[in-house]
């Protein structure tokens, strides 16, 4: 039960509050991800990955919380429970152990590409029901297609 009430009707509280519910559920996971992968990085290109990896993980934390603020104020409980991402994330496992840089920025590439397919989706959804929730999941995705590209940059050549 949520005491939050919202202006927006329920069939449309419904659908936005499973888009940030699903993008929070992401952008925990991403950061997560990443994290790991920063502990782990070796390689020539340690340094930069590693910062790069972090500057994804503080994007993700900043975003999830901006995310879940939303959902709260619209009157539904935002969950970032570990058991809550780690059963609907869309992101593949990061390697357990040492990563190289190379291998490091491939599954950041593909966890952010798999991020950015579903807020996408997110945002299609959430066009007529909710504008201002919209405009949260367009900010962010934008953030995430910057690294994304920057990240792909990294392995170009």
């Amino acid at each position: 039960m949520n005491a939050i009430k919202s202006p927006l009707p329920d069939a449309d509280r419904k659908v936005v509050g499973e888009a940030l519910q699903g993008a929070l559920v992401d952008l925990v996971d991403l950061s997560l991800v990443a994290k790991q992968l920063h502990w782990n990085v070796v390689g020539p290109r340690f340094r930069s990955v590693h910062l790069q990896l972090d500057e994804v993980v503080a994007l993700a934390r900043l975003h999830a919380d901006t995310v879940a603020e939303r959902a709260a104020a619209i009157g539904v409980s935002p969950d970032g429970r570990a058991k809550t991402v780690a059963g609907s994330s869309a992101i593949s496992l990061a390697p357990e152990g040492v990563v190289t840089d190379g291998a490091a920025i491939g599954v950041l590439v593909d966890g952010l590409a798999a991020v950015i397919t579903r807020m996408r989706d997110r945002i299609e959804a959430t066009a007529e029901a909710d504008p201002v929730s919209q405009d949260i999941l367009i900010g962010l995705t934008a953030d995430l297609e910057k690294y994304s590209w920057m990240a792909q940059a990294e392995n170009a050549g």
